[in-house]
């Protein structure tokens, strides 16, 4: 989280160049071997903890076996990741829809700019109240729900940009009222 997908695909790489994405091996790994594999994740050290405590979670509960502990219901599994340190509704949420197959839409920064701008929420919008209407307006499908957050992360990332938006690009122009959007000296779109 908060970091360029491409930073994270060079921790991810590298965390697996260096046999760690195995959760017994990571729970093995001292932190300071894990440190500088995830560097270009940001916050590096915090993450670190983070990865081994989650690790360390499924060894001591679970023995390791990952698919078990994402076989449990999901309301349960949903709050056994929510009590883990470092895990948050979207990160749980990812975690069930990619990982466990279940058709949960994690909500995040790009939803709530993206939608606001559409007027369909506030830009303050809650978390629930985002995911409760994703969940009322798409199918129960777990690979939808994730390619449409995966799109709307796209769009987010590329062009509706916090500061200055690229509007003109947007494949939504035609139905987006831009709230929030206005138009900065030189034609440029900016935020508000």
């Amino acid at each position: 989280q908060n970091v360029a997908w491409s930073n994270a695909a060079k921790a991810v790489r590298a965390r697996a160049e260096a046999g760690q994405l195995d959760v017994a091996a990571m729970d093995a790994a001292p932190a300071e071997a894990v440190e500088p594999l995830i560097r270009p994740a940001a916050y590096f050290r915090q993450k670190a903890q983070r990865l081994k405590g989650f690790a360390a979670h499924v060894m001591n509960r679970y023995g390791g076996d990952l698919p078990a502990m994402l076989r449990r219901p999901a309301d349960e599994l949903r709050a056994e990741l929510l009590a883990l340190p470092g895990i948050g509704p979207e990160t749980a949420d990812c975690i069930l829809c990619y990982a466990a197959g279940r058709p949960v839409m994690a909500m995040d920064a790009y939803t709530r700019r993206i939608f606001a701008r559409l007027g369909v929420f506030a830009p303050d919008a809650r978390y629930e109240a985002m995911q409760a209407f994703f969940h009322a307006w798409t199918p129960a499908d777990a690979q939808l729900r994730g390619e449409y957050h995966a799109l709307i992360d796209t769009l987010g990332n590329r062009l509706c940009l916090k500061r200055n938006p690229r509007c003109g690009q947007c494949p939504l122009a035609d139905l987006c009222p831009r709230v929030g959007v206005v138009e900065e000296a030189g034609g440029a779109a900016g935020r508000a």
